[in-house]
């Protein structure tokens, strides 16, 4: 049985395979074979997949992987599976243990004791070395450490050439082999590919953001990387160095603050003839890493340069081999099998809730600014070297956006502005995979709904639906229906409802609070499309509430408030909207989530219904950095106010409420829907006008115009006689 970790976690059924079995047969190595078979798919082509069933049994298994063959505590895998374990949560791993034993090892007498998932004392541990992720160590293995998974670090061995890696007495690609034996350059360099070809995407690609698979993920990351690397040396060492160059170029764009990467990248060029692209290649280092981490190349890089310029002898590159014909063609591996491997800097984690650390002076532990500041700059620092590529850098960019996006106005703005960058990034790269994660990934909760920039938006959503036809995952495709609603508030398109409601169906389906989360947002977003459905929302507050409470989603938890603080408003149930306004602001309070208050501020003006109190609201807009919320808000909470107390409409700018203070047809949907009716059948002349607002305002005639928190016409029944 093989067990496959590379990519999402799969198990077949095959004979254990050495990597080197096929060295010297004739003809192309089977070990080239593999490397160059296609991505996504098992292996062994001989091979059965195994039904694991669902994801939980995935999990288990992908756990006891991490764990090497050591035991793993039933409780721990409870801690590890759920984040608030159910009732009957260790039953239920017994469970998913012999649902998996009986998949891996189909042909077990009933009675027969496991030989490969065993129970040991208080846990159980898989016992197997057939895992894809050692055979590929086992293929760097020669030019790494063999007491651990450490990866000696990428530099240079003070030489500008070929880096001198092996053991004593032999090159960094004609060294002994994990068996002990010498490996020819050929050899190894089959080795490689055939390791680096086990990739079929990201490792443990289904859990991401599981605490227990981090460290194991980004240890294999730079394993990968490193073997890339390995590659072109051997390439180098066998005198391809123009195959080497396709494959480096990729590596360097996708890895900057790699530097041996870029030695390696120059080196090939010059042996191929290309000075000219080799010393621009180096100055392309040089900017950056100077640009991008403020830092300059190390002497390695340097003396290389100098040594191009001079024509060292020592880059002339060893006697030509004839080598294989298999050798001398395109054994082109490209990168594609990784969508993205890195360790985000502010890790998503259970409900998208980042560790803050709170930046007001001196608190109860000592900690100051200024020393808060400096761990965020060593940390920040420390993360843009550990992690350059470009796809780790776009979807790590939206980790930091998300948080970014609750932090205030100009927090709100910027996250704005950078996340359709990041998507337009990420559709060039032409990695739909990676393009469906980053528009995705953006979940931050959304009470307002009018869009803050419909350009954007609109531009969002266009993404969005691109990327659907290419992802089957109901998680990813959940994600990307529920932007669409989201992004799409406001809209008169059946389409948008559509998508919020099959996000919700399929989130539904899985075990995701944050998802579901998410696609209650968008469903919440599209229940505003006609008069009365404040009860509707208000449901979806509750179980936001609930949910969040339930799986610490704060962010979530204070949307639930003030969705039900609005459809209070629509009651005039002003003790419970009270109730919520004042769980809202202590959620803020505790988390720093300073944009909480406008609307709280302004449903605090509501209440007081004068002037000055909407006047002193208003304020709180300035700096809010939500112009779809801000636009023409005052004049029109104003203008209301003027209704109510049998006063003339002032004039003023009313920005988009402009149609509907003085009477207009269909206005959009949104949660100002009644007011603008209202307005419409109290300013209007027109008969057929005032007949059709009464129509559309008669399924909220017990309500009133009040639905956002924000401002009231009073009671809609006033608005039918």
């Amino acid at each position: 049985m093989e067990f496959g970790v590379l990519g999402p976690v799969v198990a077949w059924e095959s004979e254990p395979a050495d990597l080197r079995s096929a060295r010297h047969r004739e003809g192309e190595p089977a070990d080239l074979k593999r490397a160059q078979h296609q991505v996504g798919e098992p292996i062994d082509l001989k091979g059965a997949p195994v039904d694991l069933r669902g994801p939980r049994h995935r999990a288990v298994l992908a756990r006891l992987i991490v764990a090497r063959g050591r035991v793993v505590p039933a409780q721990v895998l409870v801690d590890d599976l759920w984040v608030d374990p159910p009732a009957g949560a260790l039953s239920a791993v017994r469970t998913f243990v012999a649902a998996l034993r009986r998949a891996i090892e189909p042909e077990r007498a009933p009675r027969e004791p496991p030989r490969l998932l065993v129970t040991s004392g208080p846990g159980y541990a898989l016992k197997t070395t057939n895992v894809d992720a050692w055979h590929f160590e086992n293929a760097l293995r020669p030019s790494t450490p063999s007491d651990g998974p450490a990866v000696r670090a990428a530099g240079s061995s003070g030489e500008s050439g070929v880096r001198a890696s092996a053991p004593r007495g032999g090159s960094a690609v004609g060294a002994a082999g994990a068996s002990g034996g010498f490996v020819s350059p050929e050899e190894r360099l089959h080795e490689l590919l055939a390791g680096l070809g086990l990739w079929r995407g990201p490792a443990y690609a289904e859990f991401v953001d599981e605490p227990w698979a981090l460290a194991e993920r980004a240890r294999l990351t730079e394993l990968r990387l490193h073997a890339v690397e390995q590659i072109a040396e051997a390439r180098l060492e066998l005198g391809l160095a123009a195959e080497a160059v396709p494959d480096l170029d990729a590596h360097v764009i996708e890895h900057p603050w790699r530097e041996d990467a870029w030695r390696l990248l120059a080196l090939a060029l010059y042996r191929s003839e290309r000075q000219g692209d080799a010393l621009a290649v180096l100055r392309r280092a040089r900017e950056t890493l100077v640009g991008q981490l403020g830092i300059d190349p190390g002497p390695t890089l340097t003396r290389l340069e100098t040594d191009i310029l001079n024509h060292a002898a020592h880059l002339t590159p060893p006697a030509q081999r004839t080598p294989p014909a298999h050798l001398t063609q395109a054994a082109h591996l490209t990168e594609a099998a990784e969508h993205t491997e890195a360790a985000h800097l502010t890790q998503p984690g259970r409900g998208n809730q980042a560790g803050r650390v709170r930046l007001s002076g001196e608190g109860s532990s000592g900690v100051h600014l200024t020393q808060v500041g400096s761990v965020w700059a060593e940390a920040a620092a420390a993360y843009d070297r550990a992690v350059g590529g470009t796809r780790a850098r776009i979807e790590s960019t939206v980790g930091l956006l998300r948080n970014l996006a609750v932090t205030g106005g100009g927090g709100l703005e910027a996250a704005r502005r950078h996340r359709l960058a990041a998507i337009a990034a990420a559709e060039e790269l032409g990695d739909p995979d990676l393009t469906a994660r980053v528009i995705g990934a953006y979940d931050v909760p959304a009470i307002w709904t009018r869009s803050d920039d419909e350009a954007q938006a609109a531009a969002i959503v266009a993404a969005a639906e691109r990327a659907l036809p290419t992802q089957d995952h109901a998680s990813i495709r959940a994600r990307l229906l529920a932007t669409i609603a989201l992004e799409s508030r406001g809209s008169r398109s059946p389409r948008a409802r559509e998508a919020a409601l099959e996000a919700e169906q399929l989130a539904r389906g899985l075990d995701d609070p944050a998802l579901l989360a998410f696609t209650l947002n968008g469903v919440f977003m599209q229940t505003c499309h006609r008069a009365g459905l404040a009860p509707q929302r208000d449901a979806i507050g509750a179980e936001l509430i609930t949910l969040s409470q339930r799986h610490n989603l704060f962010t979530y938890e204070v949307l639930g408030h003030l969705i039900r603080l609005q459809s209070a408003c629509a009651r005039a149930d002003h003790t419970t909207a009270d109730d919520h306004a004042g769980a809202a602001d202590a959620l803020a309070a505790r988390h720093e989530l300073p944009l909480v208050a406008v609307f709280t501020r302004w449903y605090a003006a509501l209440r007081d219904d004068t002037p000055e109190s909407y006047r002193a609201a208003a304020a709180l807009l300035d700096d809010a950095g939500m112009p779809g919320l801000s636009a023409g808000l005052l004049p029109l909470a104003l203008a209301a106010h003027a209704v109510r107390h049998g006063e003339p409409i002032p004039t003023a700018d009313y920005g988009p409420h402009a149609p509907w203070v003085y009477g207009a047809p269909d206005p959009p949907p949104g949660l100002l829907l009644e007011v603008y009716w209202a307005l419409t059948a109290h300013s209007t002349q027109d008969p057929e006008l005032l007949a059709k607002a009464q129509a559309a305002l008669a399924p909220a005639a017990d309500e009133h115009a009040a639905g956002s928190g924000l401002l009231t016409l009073g009671p809609i029944a006033d608005y039918l006689a």
